[in-house]
């Protein structure tokens, strides 16, 4: 089954040698780029095109058609090539379209050999752009994978190959379009004479087969199938009338792709660019008007278009600063002065809901690939001021007189010049990621959304339970007022633990006035700088309980249940709101006792569920036996706990989340290591989440360390209670 891609998403290829297949709503030029792990092109030998169709595992076509193969042999490629970035672009000269939004959008599929098809991605949200990064194959330890990129330019090929960082992209753009306009000449005959009646109708529609490619004897391929050359790289084209049966010149190839992320949001650095990376490429230079491709013209009616006059191609950004656009880029059609309009669910998806779930994590993509590219140019250009002024230095004749200052000054001029380059490319993709998360946010159904979100205002119990849950927000220091949704599918996989020690405050860097989150939740537990233990522990059991009325809101009415653990009796004042509401029955048992009879309770339903899973006998379990996912929330732990809890609290983290019981712990990890051994495993399954900002959260695609901030309700407000309240009255009208 064919896996669809949205921008930014990556899937694993089985397979080394692929096709890529191209369908456009009108004639486009296709090409590979072979990059390094950076994504830098060595030179114009690094690009297959028209003009030089063949390179070491790869076969382009050598005209713009409206459907495309490509041949890729990823075993042939040179050990330096870690990226295969496929290129569109639209002709000069060819066709009616001057810009992808003026057809429909284009789509790119990698198959097999045989046709089987592995990944496919279809480019949306395309405006005045005339070129576009479609998807990339890249190498990731030994193994490929493909990603989705869409990056588009408004500047069309030259931008593009710029972006690409060549050096010489003005020059290979112009013999790219010199050899597809000698194969167009070639390849069509002089036009026969035709009946007055049919002289308005086009020769060849968007999946049709154009006169090129019925007429040209390279194009040909054998009735029975593609025939293949050299490494296995299948040459040939078909002809028909279906969208994917239409005419294809040139070799078989595969496209794949994704700059450096989701969407992807360019911003997933070093290795990799983001999904709707290219947004600034965009708005960088304005380019002509869309034009009706053929008979249907794509365009709105009553959008207004991008002024005819084009503009000066954007500026080239360093390789490793490559500007990745927002996966807003995605949505409508850029307006006359700036980048397109993001739109709320604006991703694949079956439901709003798995859009917006989508949308959500292609903007964390976006955000962590443009920052990744941020901070790999400013390093470059740290090295590379550093690499001149040792060179200054090293030259004795140098030492003495003006000549080292002189040399100073040049080297910190190009580092300030490329710094002041990768925080435009930065603040470029951050404002499109703002504005995309302006929309976003308020459209958020509740499970996605922040207790300040006026949605809870209208919360109605659900009929079903949602995708995923919203667990609190992600940030980076680049950009502190962006937060990104950190979203966690359901049921939960792994349980979750709030750190309540005061060392969990520490990390996150004391009272920084730029945490005012946490400062301003801490209150009057700040003293001299110092918050107070007793606060810390307030607050991770309140983020625990805003967390347990998520859950339950969120599911149906007695599908979701909570039990408490609190052998001291101290956190009756956080468990308010459950107790009040009657989602905790009563206020939870002190003491030894107390622990004793909540966990043999849960042990006992996951045995007994356990074992009418394993035998096919769900009639047979208990009547009085609670069949709901159970939230079991463990406060001040290790206190009350005997070796034999230890071991029943083990055995649930192990084995309950298979059989719908969760665990969420809140202690002080300082406190329990006396346990260690014990306790170290459970410890490392578990999600760690703080009460307060903190930067622990590691992201191992580019490394980046996300500070969290939990999901607690505005100081005052009584929306947890609201919601509560609304599920007590279900629950009544249930039972009724």
């Amino acid at each position: 089954m064919t896996a669809e891609l949205v921008r930014g998403q990556n899937h694993p290829l089985d397979r080394t040698r692929v096709e890529i297949r191209v369908a456009a709503g009108g004639p486009v030029v296709a090409g590979v780029a072979l990059g390094d792990e950076q994504g830098r092109l060595s030179g114009v030998e690094a690009v297959a095109h028209p003009g030089a169709p063949r390179r070491t595992g790869i076969e382009v076509p050598r005209q713009a058609a409206a459907e495309h193969r490509i041949a890729v042999d990823l075993d042939a490629l040179p050990d330096a090539v870690h990226r295969v970035s496929v290129l569109l672009a639209l002709p000069t000269g060819i066709g009616p379209l001057t810009t992808f939004g003026a057809a429909a959008a284009p789509s790119v599929t990698v198959t097999g050999l045989d046709g089987t098809g592995i990944a496919g991605y279809t480019i949306t949200g395309l405006g005045a752009e005339s070129a576009v990064v479609a998807v990339e194959l890249y190498r990731r330890q030994d193994a490929w994978k493909v990603r989705a990129v869409g990056q588009g330019y408004a500047g069309g090929l030259t931008a593009m190959l710029r972006d690409q960082g060549l050096s010489q992209a003005a020059e290979l753009a112009a013999e790219i379009e010199e050899a597809v306009g000698r194969g167009h000449a070639r390849a069509v005959p002089a036009p026969a004479p035709v009946a007055a009646s049919r002289s308005d109708r086009p020769g060849a529609g968007p999946s049709g087969a154009s006169a090129a490619d019925r007429s040209d004897p390279a194009n040909a391929t054998a009735p029975d199938g593609p025939t293949t050359t050299g490494a296995g790289i299948g040459t040939g084209a078909t002809t028909g009338t279906g969208p994917r049966a239409g005419a294809t010149t040139g070799p078989r190839t595969a496209t794949g792709a994704t700059t450096g992320p989701g969407s992807a949001a360019g911003a997933k650095a070093g290795a990799t660019t983001g999904p709707g990376a290219g947004s600034a490429a965009k708005s960088a230079a304005p380019s002509p008007a869309p034009a009706a491709a053929g008979p249907v013209d794509y365009r709105h009616p009553k959008r207004r278009s991008a002024p005819t006059a084009a503009g000066p191609p954007a500026a080239p950004a360093p390789p490793a600063a490559a500007s990745v656009g927002a996966t807003a880029s995605a949505g409508t059609p850029a307006s006359p002065d700036g980048p397109p309009v993001p739109v709320a669910g604006d991703a694949a998806g079956w439901s709003m809901e798995e859009r917006l779930y989508n949308q959500v994590w292609g903007m964390f993509e976006d955000l962590a690939r443009s920052v990744a590219a941020y901070r790999s140019a400013s390093d470059f250009a740290e090295s590379r001021l550093e690499q001149e002024l040792d060179k200054a230095l090293a030259d004795p004749r140098n030492r003495l007189g003006t000549a080292v200052d002189v040399a100073r000054a040049t080297a910190r001029d190009k580092h300030a010049t490329l710094v002041t380059q990768a925080r435009a490319a930065l603040d470029r993709d951050l404002a499109q990621l703002a504005a995309e998360s302006e929309v976003v946010e308020p459209a958020l159904p509740p499970a996605f959304a922040r207790w300040d979100n006026p949605v809870w205002q209208g919360y109605h119990v659900p009929l079903e339970r949602p995708m995923a849950l919203r667990l609190g927000d992600l940030h980076l220091p680049e950009v502190l007022d962006l937060r990104i949704p950190m979203l966690v599918r359901l049921p939960l996989e792994r349980g979750l633990w709030i750190d309540s020690g005061p060392d969990a405050y520490a990390r996150s860097g004391g009272p920084d006035p730029e945490r005012a989150y946490g400062r301003r939740e801490l209150g009057s537990a700040l003293t001299d700088g110092a918050p107070d233990e007793a606060a810390l522990r307030r607050l991770a059991m309140e983020t625990a309980v805003a967390i347990a009325a998520r859950l339950l809101a969120v599911h149906p009415v007695g599908d979701f249940a909570v039990q408490v653990i609190d052998p001291g009796g101290t956190a009756a004042s956080a468990l308010a709101p459950l107790v009040e509401s009657g989602a905790l029955p009563a206020a939870p048992l002190p003491g030894a006792k107390g622990v004793a009879s909540v966990l043999e309770g849960l042990t006992r339903r996951v045995d007994l569920v356990q074992m009418a899973v394993r035998n096919r006998a769900g009639d047979a379990l208990p009547p009085d036996l609670d069949t709901a996912e159970q939230l079991l929330i463990v406060h001040d732990f290790p206190h009350g706990f005997d070796d034999r809890a230890l071991t029943q609290l083990r055995y649930l983290a192990d084995e309950g989340p298979a059989v719908g019981v969760h665990l969420m712990m809140v202690a002080d990890r300082a406190q329990s290591r006396e346990y260690g051994p014990v306790l170290d495993p459970l410890w490392r399954s578990l999600l760690r989440i703080t009460p307060v900002p903190d930067a622990h959260l590691a992201d191992p695609w580019v490394g980046h360390a996300w500070t969290y901030e939990p999901p607690l309700a505005p100081k005052g407000s009584q929306v947890v209670r609201q919601v509560l309240g609304r599920l007590a009255e279900a629950r009544r009208a249930g039972r009724h």
